[in-house]
């Protein structure tokens, strides 16, 4: 298929909020993007993986085999330097398997309480799979440091954002509009190199999904 025809690429999760973030960085390329809303009957991907980018392949590969289009996926982690790197790859259940994003954040303030602002750094990394039916992966990721608040700061965004502070920016992620953010953070620049990916299959691949 050319770059001329709209492209199906089915975005591997159903937060709504990664849809939007996405959607709107890659909205230049002559791609349609589909979710895991599009595909109800599609079997959940059970993130077991010990790393991001583990669970990111994982559920490229098994949405594009399921879904026979192209298939994106992330997974982000939070690496706390007080915290010895936690909560890693399990920041999206951090406190519990069905925890909110409240609780999540409510949990990492609790356990840096005593923690002065010099020693609260942290990184968020994000790593991006892109895959095709056939199973191969292309992986890019990207990475933005900061420090943990002592509170909860701004109410755009989500996860961590509201206690997640940037300090070239002033504002943690929950303060920023969505451009800023898509300007300065891990997802964004995953999402750039991955615009690159996607810009080289356009070009390159005769017949892209099913």
């Amino acid at each position: 298929m050319g770059s001329a025809n709209k492209t199906a690429v089915v975005l591997a999760t159903r937060n709504q909020h990664k849809i939007k973030e996405i959607r709107a960085l890659l909205a230049d390329l002559p791609v349609t993007f589909l979710s895991l809303a599009d595909f109800p009957d599609l079997p959940e991907v059970v993130e077991d993986g010990a790393t991001c980018q583990e669970n990111a392949v994982k559920k490229a590969k098994e949405t594009a085999a399921g879904t026979g289009h192209w298939a994106l996926a992330d997974d982000t982690g939070l690496e706390v330097e007080a915290l010895g790197g936690r909560p890693g790859v399990y920041a999206a259940r951090y406190a519990g398997e069905h925890a909110t994003y409240a609780d999540n954040c409510e949990k990492l303030l609790d356990e840096l309480k005593s923690i002065p602002h010099e020693q609260r750094g942290a990184r968020f990394l994000t790593v991006m799979a892109l895959a095709d039916s056939q199973g191969h992966t292309e992986v890019v990721e990207g990475a933005l440091q900061g420090q943990i608040t002592e509170r909860f700061y701004g109410s755009q965004g989500f996860g961590y954002d509201p206690v997640f502070y940037v300090p070239e920016s002033h504002k943690t992620l929950a303060e920023m509009t969505l451009a800023e953010k898509n300007a300065c953070s891990h997802r964004g620049l995953a999402l750039r190199l991955t615009r690159d990916l996607l810009k080289q299959q356009l070009d390159t691949t005769p017949s892209v999904g099913a």
